[in-house]
């Protein structure tokens, strides 16, 4: 299989959505760098994560629309939905029901590597002494776990210390996922000012 890496960026935000909301079931989509012509083992490095719903994850016209709105988003950056994280409602499930699987084989047919990544409510804490990432990718029509030794997260050690600053700081707050934006159509799902603040809190490290 090919090696499979998350920005801090994008792993942060996965986690922060989680840490925002532990007594929901979460999602969102992944973003990649778009390259043509490079064949199903090819590397993916996922850019950018952004966070979608928190109450009804599924309902077809929201998620549309969001789909849409972050596929316009990801091609003016150069990037492409790459694909989808989720964490369960309950502590020991780590399981993908149908609509996250729909959504998921979606964005596999449009993007070969696809992936989709489980958080494991278990292992969520201040101070993470291991991934809670579970990382599945499409290959030859189904879903198959990748082994966590061909999981990179960019940044070394900055980045465990960086998340639980920012999880102390309670930086999950400033979080806007897609419920919210709906609520309020002023924030900003684009979330750039978290982004500025994972940034910098990674580079005190």
């Amino acid at each position: 299989m090919a090696k499979i890496s998350f920005s801090p960026r994008a792993y942060c935000k996965i986690i922060l959505h989680a840490a925002k909301y532990p007594h929901c079931a979460i999602n969102g989509l992944l973003l990649a760098k778009e390259k043509k012509g490079e064949g199903k083992s090819s590397n993916l490095h996922v850019e950018d994560a952004i966070p979608l719903f928190h109450q009804c994850l599924h309902v077809s016209p929201m998620s549309e629309v969001a789909l849409g709105l972050v596929d316009q988003f990801a091609t003016q950056n150069g990037m492409v939905i790459a694909g989808y994280y989720l964490a369960n409602e309950l502590l020991n499930d780590l399981s993908t029901d149908k609509p996250a699987h729909r959504i998921a084989d979606k964005i596999a047919d449009n993007y070969g590597n696809a992936v989709m990544a489980v958080i494991d409510n278990r292992e969520l804490s201040h101070n993470m002494s291991t991934n809670p990432l579970r990382v599945s990718q499409f290959q030859d029509g189904k879903w198959k776990l990748h082994d966590k030794a061909d999981i990179v997260y960019e940044g070394g050690e900055a980045v465990p210390t960086a998340l639980e600053s920012l999880l102390r700081e309670a930086r999950y707050q400033q979080l806007i996922d897609f419920d919210n934006h709906l609520d309020n159509i002023s924030l900003d799902w684009h979330n750039s000012e978290l982004n500025k603040i994972i940034k910098k809190t990674i580079s005190v490290q």
